[in-house]
């Protein structure tokens, strides 16, 4: 009895040490990292290759208009997307049609808010980005069960943004903290990498309890720390997230768009997420 009992102890020490992911009862495609993970090697929990003819509507939705810079002429239209050669491309369109929709131009993207969200882990996604005036293709994580209220307290993760033609993406963070109370070298809160956007990259963040790591092609390119002795806003990174992948097209930062330059196409390979 003694010795089925160590074997049932072991058994249960065995299943817990192989976990890699705990989900909340209330919210079952949220993967929370189960503790001590980050110590360990990276295992797959999530992802898309974008092999079918159509977009996986277990993973993702695509998203639909808004009135800040970044998703004013988001559009859920068909002509915004296509799924070739096991690649999902999001495009940012002329819209040829004023009648239907008074915007100038369409732009295409998907997040995966309410069907996957994690806390801590690796996200990589592979993709060719397109160049124009006034395109801004964007790959982000916003917060999923708004812990801190509303933007910007739950904080935001750009793990990559690309303006016009540059040679650069972005790399940032922002929150209460660096917006509203404008603390944005106490850390530095981002940071560029070059690029060449016509080629294929893999852009990623590896995400800690105390840091996120920016990434490009597997190097670190830029890591926001969390720091004690300041505002608790610093770090609202402790609570779940999930992905924002779209092409936008115009705003304040990245500036007109010179229509003459579309259709512009963001092609994205793959995306893995590890914990």
């Amino acid at each position: 009895m003694f010795k089925f009992f160590l074997t049932a102890i072991s058994f249960l020490v065995l299943i817990t040490s192989c976990r890699v992911s705990n989900h909340p009862k209330s919210h079952p495609y949220v993967y929370i990292q189960s503790d001590a993970r980050e110590a360990k090697k990276w295992k797959l929990v999530w992802e898309d290759q974008f092999n079918e003819t159509s977009i996986d509507t277990t993973k993702w939705t695509r998203i639909s208009a808004g009135s800040a810079d970044w998703n004013r002429h988001m559009s859920t239209d068909d002509a915004c997307f296509a799924m070739e050669d096991g690649k999902l491309i999001l495009k940012g369109i002329n819209n040829t049609d004023l009648t239907k929709d008074p915007r100038p131009f369409l732009t295409g993207g998907i997040w995966s808010k309410g069907k996957f969200a994690f806390q801590y882990g690796r996200v990589e996604i592979r993709a060719k980005l397109g160049s124009a005036q006034g395109a801004w293709p964007a790959m982000w994580m916003l917060a999923e069960l708004d812990k801190y209220g509303k933007y910007p307290k739950n904080g935001e993760i750009d793990i990559m943004e690309h303006l016009n033609s540059d040679s650069i993406i972005y790399q940032t963070t922002h929150s209460y903290y660096t917006l509203d109370l404008g603390q944005k070298t106490n850390p530095q809160h981002g940071g560029t990498a070059k690029i060449n956007a016509g080629d294929y990259n893999v852009y990623g963040i590896s995400w800690y309890p105390d840091r996120i790591v920016f990434q490009l092609n597997g190097k670190d390119t830029f890591t926001y720390p969390r720091i004690e002795g300041v505002d608790k806003s610093q770090w609202p990174y402790d609570q779940p997230f999930f992905l924002l992948i779209d092409q936008q097209l115009g705003g304040s930062w990245v500036g007109k768009v010179d229509q003459k330059q579309l259709p512009v196409e963001m092609i994205i390979d793959w995306v893995k997420v590890y914990q």
